[in-house]
């Protein structure tokens, strides 16, 4: 950001002898390519030389050789170490004798950057008073654990300002600008400023001190005979000497400084003036991490929090953090959402009335002042209790009805000390959604509670808690909506285990989950169509995706699936969805999503992975729903990613999962769409995309799908087919497709 664009000519002098060794030369090599990021480098503004001396100075580059940023610091980077006796003195009698080789001949401000660890072989005081009596200024910079004090001689006045540590690069940057801004270089940039502070000057010096004594011999002054006496041991040793010293740094206003990050976000400086925020889960509605979840729905909402031991202090404490993240994202909205928060152990206590806050900050406050206490976990009666008491108050708004759905979001990590079923019961029976949250190994109690794992959230760790707050929003926004995808168009097909492994018992369970699962669609020719495969060693088609346009016809077919029994591969039925359900042919429908739900026991899945692979090639999503033990790499590969994968413990909790599976499915069915995927067109026919359509190229056949073979030499055509409406297929035009298709089959 800092750059000095004044006409200047800059002259590096850089040590090359063998006391710095190649290794800090090529630091100080680094170094002066870092300074130069702070000259505007232009043969019309600021020109750079460099001079390597040992014991010989010699020219490396002159002023005039390169006239870009990027050509000198390139040229720097060449530069060969030379090594040899350090004669700081020759090097600068080189100057006074030859110049700025290539420079201005003084018509601009010359500048002398010497990088050297200051132990040099000669005297250099005279000569480096010469330099500065011709006006040029001497930054004397140190490398390795330099000698302060010659460098001090070497520097122009005051020394303070003209010494720099090469150790910092991007510091001594600053200070060089620093010192040259004013009244060589442009003025700083508005709002910044040099400032002095307190730093260090560090070196290593070599001492000597006593040891210790041992004997040694003398001679005597008698003939023949020496004396016995103790002499001193003397040890060198290399020590760390610091030299306080004041240091002159440019300091700018940094844009962090207000905090415009909300919500917990976190600043990030890019240059003088600009910024961008990070934001926590859950905020990121603007660039200053404003809330972006907004409770999409009018509820009573109430927390009851875990207050007991069993929690302690820390999980207390993770409740109440994360509560305020939530609600900071979601209060404050339009929306009439009266909030209340109570808090259990032995007793209940409700600290926050529902309704009794109408905006964010006292609502933050009360939630700060509410205290740890430590009691037994009596979940149940706490349940029991909210229900008859935690409703009671009027809505945040007096011409709203009080009618609303009731919603109770319990927060704990302790497995309950009394029975919560029958409390739960009641609180369900009063018309109370429930909503658990918990951390893993509460998952069977709080599924207790909520009566359904759908219902239910559950955390790995401490911050995934804090990643479940969408989940939590959209279960809030779940209560009393419509089942099923609320219309959106679908095709969907059920592959169903019918092997000897899963057993009749068992298949007669999958078979009434997949009754039950379509009860929550809408099935006709322009929602939602559904196929049904089963398999064991082979797949059969029960129904394709065209063969029922009603529910009660669905219904009554799904009744009449046999068993198969035989052996089970789950391979053969996703190739056989793939090839003999999901296509145009058998009544797919171009611009609509389409996911295939496999239920299994997990036997035969080894060769499932291609196929599964292939569909979701094809746009084609697999949900796998896996009923007791496998190896879940093995179904992670099927599944393509966890997102996709249910792993049920027991057929007799199946039903337990329909909710949750029927949500994943119709996030799915409301996801972007691409219209070539899977291949619309038959008979080796090309999808070429084209805005809100598309079309197939066909070879030998025609037809918008290249359903129909040309006959008598007609060349092959491609219609184009009209754009879609909002960028969906009109419904009655796809009717009226599917029914030509069928007619062209038949023919």
């Amino acid at each position: 950001v800092m750059q000095c664009s004044a006409s200047l000519d800059v002259l590096f002098l850089l040590d090359g002898s063998y006391s710095i060794g190649k290794g800090s030369f090529e630091r100080s090599k680094h170094f002066a390519g870092k300074l130069c990021d702070a000259l505007d480098i232009h043969p019309d503004r600021v020109r750079v030389g460099m001079i390597q001396f040992s014991s010989t100075p010699h020219l490396e580059f002159p002023l005039d050789s390169y006239l870009t940023k990027q050509e000198v610091k390139e040229r720097i980077k060449r530069t060969v170490f030379r090594g040899g006796s350090t004669e700081t003195g020759q090097a600068l009698k080189y100057i006074l004798h030859k110049g700025f080789p290539g420079g201005r001949n003084s018509s601009v401000p010359e500048v002398l950057i010497i990088i050297s660890d200051g132990k040099s072989q000669g005297s250099t005081a005279m000569p480096a008073m010469q330099v500065k009596e011709k006006h040029i200024t001497v930054f004397a910079v140190g490398i390795k654990f330099p000698r302060w004090e010659e460098l001090h001689v070497l520097a122009s006045e005051p020394p303070e300002r003209h010494l720099l540590f090469a150790g910092d690069a991007d510091d001594a940057a600053n200070g060089l600008y620093s010192t040259l801004s004013d009244p060589v270089c442009t003025a700083t940039a508005p709002g910044c400023k040099v400032e002095s502070h307190p730093c260090e000057r560090r070196t290593l010096e070599t001492v000597k001190e006593v040891a210790g004594n041992y004997v040694c011999w003398k001679g005597s002054k008698q003939p023949n005979a020496v004396q016995a006496s103790l002499c001193p041991f003397i040890r060198w040793k290399r020590v760390l000497i610091k030299h306080p010293s004041r240091c002159f740094r440019t300091v700018c206003p940094d844009p962090c400084d207000s905090q415009p990050c909300q919500n917990g976000g976190t600043c990030v400086t890019e240059g003088l003036d600009r910024y961008h925020c990070l934001c926590l889960l859950g905020y990121g509605g603007d660039v200053h991490c404003a809330a972006k979840l907004s409770l999409e729905c009018s509820v009573d909402l109430l927390f009851l929090m875990d207050n007991s031991a069993g929690v302690t202090l820390e999980g207390f404490l993770r409740f109440k953090a994360f509560l305020k993240r939530f609600l900071q994202a979601v209060v404050g909205q339009d929306l009439p959402v009266s909030v209340g928060v109570a808090q259990y152990d032995d007793n209940v206590k409700i600290p926050i009335e529902l309704g009794q806050h109408k905006d964010a900050f006292s609502l933050m406050k009360s939630i700060d002042a509410m205290n740890f206490s430590g009691g037994r976990t009596l979940t149940g009666r706490a349940l029991q209790y909210i229900t008859q008491h935690g409703f009671r108050s009027t809505p945040v708004f007096a011409d709203v009805q009080d009618d609303l759905p009731r919603v109770v979001v319990l927060l704990t990590d302790s497995k309950s000390q009394d029975s919560v079923a029958e409390a739960a019961k009641y609180a369900k029976e009063q018309n109370l959604f429930l909503i658990g949250i918990g951390s893993s190994f509460m998952r069977a109690e709080l599924t207790t509670v909520t009566g359904n794992p759908q219902q239910t959230i559950v955390y790995s760790d401490p911050q995934d808690l804090f990643n479940r707050m969408p989940e939590l929003q959209r279960k809030i926004c779940s209560v009393g909506s419509p089942e099923g995808c609320q219309a959106q168009s679908l095709d969907l097909a059920f592959a169903v285990d019918a092997s000897s492994g899963v057993g009749l018992e068992n298949f007669l369970r999958l078979r009434h989950f997949v009754r039950s699962s379509c009860l929550h669609f809408v099935v006709n020719r322009d929602v939602t169509q559904i196929a049904l495969v089963i398999y064991g060693s082979k797949a059969h088609t029960v129904f394709a995706l065209d063969t029922h346009t009603s529910n009660s016809a669905v219904l009554q077919a799904v009744d009449q699936v046999p068993f198969l029994g035989a052996s089970a591969s789950a391979g053969r039925a996703l190739l056989h969805v793939y090839s003999d359900v999901m296509t145009v042919q058998k009544g797919a429908r171009p611009g609509v999503n389409k996911v295939v739900v496999l239920l299994t026991n997990g036997g035969g899945m080894q060769d499932a992975a291609a196929p599964a692979q292939q569909l979701r090639h094809n746009g084609i999503l697999v949900f796998v729903v896996v009923i007791g033990d496998t190896k879940r790499d093995t179904l992670l590969r099927v599944a393509g990613s966890p997102t996709y994968l249910v792993h049920i413990s027991s057929y007799e909790d199946l039903q337990h999962y329909q909710g949750l599976i029927i949500e994943r499915i119709c996030e799915e069915a409301r996801s972007p769409v691409n219209l070539c995927k899977p291949n619309p067109c038959m008979n080796q026919g090309v999808c070429i995309l084209g805005p809100g359509s598309y079309r197939c190229q066909c070879h030998g056949w025609e037809g918008p799908h290249c359903e129909t073979r040309v006959v008598g030499g007609d060349s092959p055509r491609s219609p184009a087919l009209p754009p879609r409406s909002q960028g969906q297929w009109s419904p009655r035009g796809m009717q009226h497709f599917s029914r030509a298709l069928q007619h062209s089959k038949r023919q």
